[in-house]
């Protein structure tokens, strides 16, 4: 594996958090997320009560994307930071993959375990298609996954 793909491994799977941007009718929305990226970079899940926004959006357009990131806001950023953008589309689990998924995500996020088992919670997953990595503002590399 070349540096690049390793930085996007560790960019994506060590990041607890993401920004996810969905659809509300001609509008993007965006809400932070908690997320559990799977190493093979090709699913990511996150959790939400059906009672969002979010949910609603996702019920009316499959389609997101999601910005993970290292920065810290400091100066240190524009020659350091580096920014994942995931795309591709969002489908709530059910059936025997809920229990897969919720396993993946909740080896990550612990600390959700009883937000994700109240019965108004539901698990997304994504099958990831294409992540674009920048780096230093200006380095862009682009990832392509097969479905």
């Amino acid at each position: 594996m070349n540096n690049s793909a390793e930085s996007n491994d560790m960019l994506c799977v060590g990041q607890t958090l993401a920004v996810l941007a969905t659809v509300a009718g001609s509008c993007p929305y965006t809400s932070l997320v908690a997320v559990a990226v799977t190493p093979d970079l090709r699913q990511l899940f996150f959790a939400t009560l059906r009672a969002t926004r979010k949910w609603a959006n996702l019920a009316d357009n499959h389609h997101v994307s999601l910005l993970m990131d290292n920065r810290s806001n400091q100066v240190t950023d524009f020659s350091r930071a580096a920014a994942a953008t995931i795309l591709d589309s969002a489908e709530e689990v059910s059936g025997a993959e809920l229990e897969t998924g919720l396993a993946i995500f909740l080896r990550r996020h612990p600390h959700l375990t009883e937000f994700t088992a109240s019965a108004s919670c539901a698990l997304f997953r994504v099958r990831i298609s294409s992540i674009y990595l920048v780096a230093r503002f200006q380095n862009v590399m682009e990832f392509h996954f097969s479905p």
